[in-house]
């Protein structure tokens, strides 16, 4: 599986915006209504009426497992298989199997960018991976900004991980295992768009710009 970084799907994304008839318009906020103005563009993006993300959450608020069970990864697989974001063509899944099971999700609202997901005891994470290390000019100037800077995308965190024996930065996104399946969902979905937000965000300190 060819790995990209996240400047690509960056442009993928933008295109299949501008192809929607979407525009791009620069807001100036104070940082902490960032989580407040991700949701009203989120709903901005439907067209005028019930905004169907709300119904698709609503639709799919009651999906907690039972009596706080905790998922697996090959049940939480069959659940996502059976939303109505991944019926609608917005999301793939996969499940990857293995000694430790996980999920690939391919968000195509997102030019197609791939997520990772893994139930680990309590917890489900979800990652994303944006850029090696060694595309960045000046790591220990671009780190201390991401240490200044990282409360601007709500309910992610970045970090770096070796992947294949190369060291890349990555966004990821936690949440418990007994979740709803709509909590799961809005985890996917604020991951996504984050990863899009911090590439636009971060990318003038990369050696090739988005």
């Amino acid at each position: 599986m060819e790995r990209r970084s996240s400047a690509f799907y960056q442009r993928r994304h933008r295109d299949r915006l501008r192809e929607q008839g979407l525009v791009k318009k620069e807001l100036w906020v104070l940082p902490e209504y960032a989580d407040e103005l991700a949701a009203v563009e989120r709903r901005m993006r439907q067209p005028r009426g019930p905004a169907a993300v709300v119904a698709t959450m609503q639709a799919e608020g009651g999906g907690a497992m039972p009596d706080k069970t905790l998922w697996t990864a090959t049940a939480l697989c069959d659940a996502l298989a059976a939303s109505d974001r991944v019926r609608l063509g917005a999301i793939s899944v996969e499940l990857i199997e293995g000694a430790e099971p996980g999920l690939y999700l391919t968000m195509h609202d997102y030019g197609d960018l791939p997520l990772y997901m893994a139930v680990v005891g309590r917890q489900i994470i979800v990652e994303a991976m944006l850029w090696p290390v060694s595309q960045v000019r000046d790591p220990v100037g671009f780190n201390e900004e991401l240490l200044r800077t990282h409360k601007l995308f709500p309910l992610s965190t970045l970090g770096i991980e070796t992947i294949d024996g190369e060291a890349v930065y990555i966004m990821f996104g936690a949440l418990s295992s007994a979740s709803s399946l709509a909590d799961v969902l809005f985890e996917a979905e604020t991951l996504a768009d984050n990863v899009i937000r911090a590439t636009e965000a971060y990318e003038w300190h990369l050696r090739e710009a988005a």
